[in-house]
């Protein structure tokens, strides 16, 4: 949710990207609402393969948030070269399963995990992105987030591998289980995309290691 531009800091010269909403949702209370909740998830997450939040600003009216600008295609970019070898594929894995973690440990559900919002820089260091649709576990020890908007009036993810393993509902123990590499991982290695029970990342491997398979791995 919002459009993303590349700017620059001009007090702390970097270079940053920069978070708005479309002008159509600019007056809406509850898209201004569940994008200062982005703002306050990515402030409570501090990981390395999870792009960090550098501010939230607010002028005329409209909101923004300042974030950090990672350089380098998209999974969904490499993805659409073609196959990835296992060398390739499985640090990737790794370092998403990794950003996971650390904010399933604070209770945060991304809820739109795929291709397009994972950044893979130059470097081989990975980047999950766009935290718009996560939610806050009202369970979760220790939070420093809550959720601004009820169940009702979030979005839900609809991508049939996903409801396979609970992500509609969206709980940690259930995100965390789709992620898991044992023993779901090693089946999607050869070529052939998962069953409806696979999960995102998953159904995104198998596509990359095989170079086939249907669009639903790249929503």
């Amino acid at each position: 949710m919002g459009d993303v531009y590349r700017g620059h800091d001009t007090r702390l010269h970097r270079d940053v990207a920069i978070k708005v909403l479309p002008p159509a949702y600019a007056l809406d209370p509850e898209r201004l609402a569940r994008f200062r909740r982005e703002a306050q998830i990515l402030a409570a997450l501090n990981h390395p393969h999870i792009g960090a939040i550098h501010g939230l600003e607010e002028t005329d009216g409209g909101l923004a948030l300042v974030l950090e600008l990672v350089e380098g295609p998209t999974l969904a970019d490499r993805i659409a070269q073609g196959p990835m070898p296992l060398d390739e594929a499985l640090p990737i894995a790794r370092q998403i399963a990794q950003a996971l973690e650390a904010a399933h440990q604070h209770g945060i559900i991304h809820r739109d995990l795929k291709p397009a919002n994972i950044k893979l820089r130059d470097d081989g260091f990975v980047k999950v992105l766009d935290f718009g649709l996560a939610k806050l576990q009202e369970s979760a020890q220790g939070r420093t987030v809550r959720s601004a908007l009820p169940d009702s009036m979030l979005p839900t993810i609809t991508t049939p591998a996903m409801t396979g393993v609970g992500m509609i509902s969206g709980s940690i123990e259930t995100e965390r289980r789709g992620w898991s590499t044992r023993p779901r991982g090693p089946t999607a290695w050869p070529g052939s995309l998962p069953t409806a029970g696979g999960s995102r990342s998953t159904c995104a491997i198998a596509k990359a290691t095989s170079g086939s398979g249907t669009s639903r791995a790249k929503h």
